[in-house]
């Protein structure tokens, strides 16, 4: 069956929920009288038209694919609407919002794989949900009618090759699903990182000699890596979406990985370092407290001299402007080709990513920022600590901390869960990992079970053996 393009606009238009009048179509229009009764119904259960043979797209049948021979990720995520706290929830004052998850936790679990390998996506809508929820996974090379709304108590599974190199979003699809804003601005969203098949390049440097001379310096591929996805939250003061305000532009928190200022000192690091746990050292540190666990700030800790890789990711309505404080941007690559090189700022639009190499040369500390004033403010501000800035070592040390200086204070403290990727070809391990993040309780638990540390049972026993409690 032929359909004109004006028909299959006016088709998809009522799909995807859009209002076409008579007037607004000039082309030749669809007499539905004539059509077989089961085709809407088909077109509907599709989520939209094939347009072309299906011999076009890459290969998605998961007997196929399964069958292969290629490496499978079987990645598995849930979709549950559950409270989650927001700027000025302490213990004995909750103050909460309505969050939408994948699996419990904002953003959702990162899949990885490498270019070729197959990505086998189930999505599952626990019962008691509320409402559907689907998925769209920007990695993937497949029909739409893929990523439509999974209904409350079933799941849905597709699959798909990871065929290009770099990060992409995933995130609750609008597909057969009114209100995607509303999933996605709550927390439905993460990221796939598909690595290189023959893995990353070497990070070159250029240094100079003082005498006008060039002095590249050549780092090994492998890295300590780090995740940054940026966001915005739309909240009345109840913790409700505001679509109203999603509509203005007028966001009440820029979060990075969930959170806004999840990556600040907190009072462990006041108490470190000022001999104080009330004395903040930074400007903004609102999730100060002990009691508050997985979602008490963290510091992203690196050592000097080495190179470091970041995923970053604009999942939000607002541009990121991204920029380190004190840094320069070694290389930037999108879609598996380097963009830049040496450069300051790099500009990410809404639904992109890119990946940063880099090294921070002097011991230091280094925020991470949208050099958006407005997104710096209201919570995109990001710390690493590189080296041993503030001198604890010899503190560490004669405490009977650790046996030796370290390189960085992630030996101690570890960095936090939520930033960290699952490992890759090229993937330098971090000396500890913490449990941090915008997770259910439920979901915290699960991340100590696999060896993250709680800080909060540790950290005090530590400051007493230091003398500081």
């Amino acid at each position: 069956m032929m359909f004109t393009i004006t028909a299959v606009a006016v088709m998809g238009a009522t799909l995807f929920g859009s209002t076409y009048t008579q007037t607004q179509i000039t082309g030749q229009t669809l007499d539905v009288a004539k059509l077989d009764p089961t085709v809407l119904d088909k077109i509907h259960q599709m989520g939209g038209l094939e347009l072309v043979m299906p011999s076009a797209f890459a290969e998605t049948d998961c007997g196929v694919l399964e069958n292969s021979g290629r490496m499978v990720h079987d990645f598995q995520l849930t979709g549950e609407s559950v409270d989650l706290p927001m700027l000025g929830h302490t213990a004995d004052s909750p103050k909460t919002y309505k969050a939408m998850t994948f699996s419990g936790q904002i953003p959702g679990p990162t899949v990885r794989a490498t270019q070729g390998d197959v990505i086998k996506m189930t999505l599952t809508i626990p019962a008691g949900e509320a409402t559907a929820h689907g998925n769209d996974m920007h990695a993937s090379q497949m029909s739409s009618a893929n990523f439509g709304a999974v209904q409350p108590g079933e799941s849905k599974t597709y699959c798909y090759i990871a065929e290009s190199a770099g990060t992409f979003k995933y995130h609750c699809s609008g597909v057969d699903l009114a209100a995607m804003d509303q999933h996605v601005l709550s927390g439905m969203y993460g990221i796939a990182i598909v690595d290189p098949a023959n893995g990353y390049k070497k990070l070159m440097v250029e240094k100079t000699s003082g005498s006008g001379e060039l002095d590249r310096k050549f780092y090994d591929a492998d890295a300590l890596e780090f995740q940054l996805q940026y966001n915005q939250l739309y909240l009345t003061d109840s913790g409700f979406y505001d679509q109203g305000a999603m509509f203005q532009h007028h966001n009440t928190h820029t979060v990075v990985n969930g959170l806004p200022f999840a990556y600040v000192p907190n009072g462990v690091h006041n108490l470190l370092i000022k001999g104080d746990m009330g004395m903040n050292i930074f400007v903004a540190q609102p999730w100060n407290a002990l009691e508050l666990k997985q979602y008490q700030s963290q510091l992203l800790y690196v050592e000097n001299d080495q190179h470091v890789r970041l995923f970053v990711e604009n999942h939000g309505n607002e541009p990121v402007f991204f920029h380190i404080v004190g840094e320069i941007l070694d290389k930037v690559t999108q879609g598996n080709r380097v963009q830049s090189g040496a450069t300051e700022t790099w500009l990410l639009g809404g639904s992109q990513g890119m990946i940063v190499d880099l090294v921070f040369d002097e011991p230091g500390t280094y925020a991470a920022v949208n050099h958006d004033y407005a997104a710096i403010y209201t919570g995109a501000a990001t710390v690493f600590v590189a080296g041993d800035p503030f001198g604890l070592n010899p503190v560490l040390v004669d405490g009977g901390i650790i046996e030796s200086p370290v390189p960085s204070y992630a030996y101690v403290l570890g960095n936090p869960s939520d930033a960290v990727p699952p490992a890759g070809m090229n993937t330098i391990n971090h000396p500890a990992v913490n449990v941090h993040g915008m997770y259910t309780d439920e979901r915290a638990a699960e991340v100590q079970a696999d060896g993250a540390i709680p800080l909060w049972e540790v950290v005090p026993e530590v400051a007493t053996t230091l003398g500081l409690l």
